[in-house]
Parts: structure tokens; C-alpha cells; sequence
């Protein structure tokens, strides 16, 4: 049977919830929230996101779309432009490299990981921006920042392994 062209645009915007869901968090982590400082110390909701999606859903996250994720994140938090999307490409490739080291294990293995992903990409940005400004910023809100990105990771992981199931293996 020929598919409909309702049936294809279906599996098409199914096909494109992770980057639309990502997109979504990048907009989100820009939302002020009136808090002193927390800019600075916003969680990396993309990178958890890239980070998930890369590893239990590779095919619905391709480079080119973890590319304009990280601009979209450049632009709507005022960083250096590509910053983002060169850090983000960077832990996308690392997980889709080594997806089979974390499918099928328990969400520990995984967070745990995410931990140390997560260290390497603050710590690649972090440089990368002090290179880019020619100056020492202080590390302690990059380490804040790590921490609530780390410790953010399991709840939205939650969502991201929800959408999956309810969304994207119905269809």
C-alpha cells in the first residue's frame, strides 16, 4: 500500500521530535528566571539531550542536526559563535561511537557516563571560550554549572526515554 501524504509527514515530524525537543530545551535554558547569576550557571540541557539521543536513537539525531542545535544554543545564549556546536558535535560523536558500551545497561552506567562526557565538554568549552576572549574566566560557575547539568540529567532523561516509548516505537 502507497502511503498517504498525512502518513508521511506523520513519520516525518516523528522523525524530528529529538531535534525539535532540543531545540525546545535550548530555548528553555535561555528563559530568565529572574535568579542572580544563574545564567552563568544555566544546566546544558542540549548537551543532555545530544547525549541521550545519540546514544539510544542515533539515527533521529544526525550530525548536521546536532550542528544547528549547537548554533541555535550559540545564538540564544550569546556565546561565540560555533562554541557550542563544536562541543556538542564533539559529544555526539563520542556517543555514537560508543553507543554499544551503553545499550543495554542499567541507567547508572549511563548517567555515570554522562558525568564524564559531560566534565570533558564543560571543561573543551570552558578553554575554548577563555582562547576565544583571551581571557581567565573564573572556573567555579563552569563547575556549578556541571553539577546541575549532571544532576538535571536523570529527570530529563525520564522524558527523553517517555517520548521515545510513547512516541516514536508506536509509530
Amino acid at each position: 500500500m502507497v502511503p498517504t501524504l498525512r502518513s508521511r509527514l506523520l513519520r516525518l515530524l516523528l522523525g524530528l521530535t529529538p531535534t525539535i525537543l532540543t531545540l525546545l530545551l535550548v530555548v528553555v535554558s535561555a528563559v530568565p528566571l529572574g535568579l542572580p547569576y544563574f545564567a552563568s550557571i544555566s544546566p546544558l540541557m542540549a548537551m543532555m539531550s545530544v547525549y541521550y539521543w545519540s546514544i539510544y536513537r542515533a539515527d533521529l539525531m544526525p550530525a548536521p542536526a546536532v550542528f544547528l542545535i549547537g548554533l541555535a544554543q550559540d545564538l540564544v545564549s550569546g556565546g561565540p559563535l560555533g562554541l557550542m556546536a563544536l562541543v556538542l558535535l564533539l559529544v555526539h560523536g563520542l556517543c555514537v561511537s560508543q553507543r554499544r558500551v551503553f545499550l543495554s545497561k542499567p541507567f547508572l552506567v549511563g548517567w555515570w557516563g554522562f558525568m564524564f562526557v559531560a566534565a570533558g565538554a564543560v571543561t573543551i568549552a570552558w578553554v575554548l571560550a577563555c582562547l576565544y576572549y583571551l581571557s581567565w574566566f573564573d572556573p567555579r560557575p563552569v563547575a556549578a554549572q556541571l553539577v546541575l547539568t549532571v544532576a538535571l540529567y536523570p529527570p530529563l532523561t525520564w522524558l527523553f526515554s517517555r517520548t521515545e516509548t510513547r512516541l516514536l516505537r508506536s509509530n
